[in-house]
């Protein structure tokens, strides 16, 4: 990316998200999420989709065009008298985003346990599994579509069937990676918890549904346990193999995945009821706070290793 686009976007979303702290509904936040949500669409969609050249693989600048699209959704609506249809346009995200998870996190984690299985002296048959990801991005459009028609019954029972066809798709691709029989690899292990999360997130969400209620306490195990985990655990693997270090030998990202799925944990469960849902809501956010630190803690000490 060229540096004048790059600080163009960097500065579309430092004022997005200044503007959203000060004056969160004011036009001024949404014009700006809106601009960055526009102009990350325009750069990434064309090149991903000229570069794609297997159908499977031009699921990735579709999926981010579609993410990037529910943004600009989402800011316009309250301003064109859709303010109701926030929620929806939420949770078309949120499985947009499980989308981009579980096919990003196949094509990283399969082929670095292969990698680490080939150092042990074994191999790995059921690496990428075309079939499995192929049904996984089926299921995920069907659910993705059918909730945007939430408010009827049949989108509601198509969805539910979709995210529990997907839940168990994942599940069983995790399984096939046999990962417990890794050796000395407790990043590997961490990533792969990202991808559990996932897994169980749409299991719980597709039962969510079918019960029509306990479907927010279900979409956290996605955000926070998903998407936190393998958001902070692919950030350590890029920086660490960057500066040429063993991301195997890192600590520091093991407390964090358990202090994510801690914080998955209590954000569910104040969402459930099941306790005092201020203290639960706190504990979460502490949890969460603390295993970013953590992170930042690990990029400044491996930057000033590298320096």
């Amino acid at each position: 990316m060229a540096v004048p686009r790059l600080a163009l976007l960097a500065g579309l979303w430092v004022i997005a998200r200044a503007t959203f702290l000060s004056a969160p509904q004011s036009m001024t936040a949404a014009a700006a999420n809106i601009a960055f949500a526009a102009l990350l669409a325009v750069h990434l969609a064309p090149r991903l989709l000229g570069a794609a050249k297997k159908l499977r693989n031009q699921a990735l600048p579709l999926v981010l065009t579609a993410i990037c699209a529910s943004s600009i959704a989402f800011q316009l609506a309250p301003h064109a008298g859709f303010a109701s249809a926030r929620h929806t346009i939420l949770t078309v995200a949120v499985l947009l985003f499980a989308l981009l998870m579980l096919f990003m996190g196949g094509r990283l984690i399969a082929p670095t346990v292969a990698g680490q299985f080939y150092r042990q002296g074994g191999k790995l048959d059921a690496r990428v599994q075309p079939r499995i990801e192929g049904g996984l991005l089926v299921a995920m459009a069907v659910a993705a579509a059918a909730s945007v028609f939430a408010s009827r019954p049949l989108f509601v029972t198509l969805a539910a069937a979709a995210t529990t066809v997907a839940g168990v798709l994942s599940a069983v691709r995790l399984l096939r990676w046999r990962l417990w029989a890794l050796r000395g690899r407790p990043d590997l292990l961490c990533l792969a918890a990202g991808y559990g999360w996932l897994a169980i997130g749409l299991l719980l969400y597709g039962a969510a549904l079918a019960a029509g209620r306990y479907q927010t306490a279900a979409l956290h195990i996605i955000t926070v346990g998903a998407l936190g985990t393998l958001t902070l655990n692919v950030m350590v693997m890029t920086w660490t193999l960057k500066a040429r270090q063993d991301p195997s030998r890192a600590r520091a990202p093991v407390w964090a995945t358990i202090l994510i799925g801690a914080a998955a944990l209590a954000r569910a469960l104040a969402s459930l009821g099941v306790y005092d849902p201020p203290v639960l809501l706190q504990l979460a956010a502490l949890c969460w706070s603390g295993a970013f630190a953590l992170l930042l803690i690990l990029l400044v000490r491996v930057r000033a290793y590298r320096n």
